[in-house]
């Protein structure tokens, strides 16, 4: 089967997400991810923007909602870029999730939306374990070590 590409060939999305970090009990980090029942998928919450919304507002948003979590930006990680193709139509999407460092600042996960069936806090190792992308779990990489440099300079 070929796919046909209607004109243009591809259109660009964006989508804007967090990596909200804490330190538990035991002095470990532990960051939030979200799970899909039917899926077996875990990831980072994320999703697009309403109109007149900006990265970071969107991003505060998506995470809310998906983690029933009040956050705040402590930084921007960095982008992952991917393509796929639309199943109703066949167009290709170019696609970029910018994702920033968040803080927990109340809220609790068991209030999170109907768009996962889990939102767990869960130490970094098993967050890289579980994650079903890779390039996401690049992006927590990153964003411990982010927050990790930001807990040094305040020291």
């Amino acid at each position: 089967m070929s796919l046909r590409y209607p004109t243009p060939d591809a259109v660009n999305a964006a989508s804007f997400g967090g990596v909200v970090t804490r330190v538990n009990a035991r002095s470990a980090v532990e960051v939030v991810i979200c799970g899909r029942r039917a899926a077996s998928l875990w990831a980072l919450p994320k999703g697009t923007p309403d109109p007149g919304e900006g990265p970071s507002e969107t991003a505060l948003r998506e995470v809310r909602e998906e983690t029933g979590l009040e956050v705040r930006v402590a930084g921007e990680v960095g982008d992952i870029n991917y393509s796929y193709i639309r199943p109703e139509d066949g167009l290709r999407v170019d696609k970029t999730v910018r994702f920033f460092l968040m803080r927990a600042t109340g809220g609790d996960t068991a209030a999170h939306d109907h768009e996962y069936d889990f939102v767990e806090w869960v130490e970094v190792t098993e967050a890289l374990r579980r994650l079903t992308y890779p390039n996401e779990a690049r992006i927590v990489e990153a964003a411990v070590a982010m927050a990790a440099q930001q807990t040094d300079e305040r020291r």
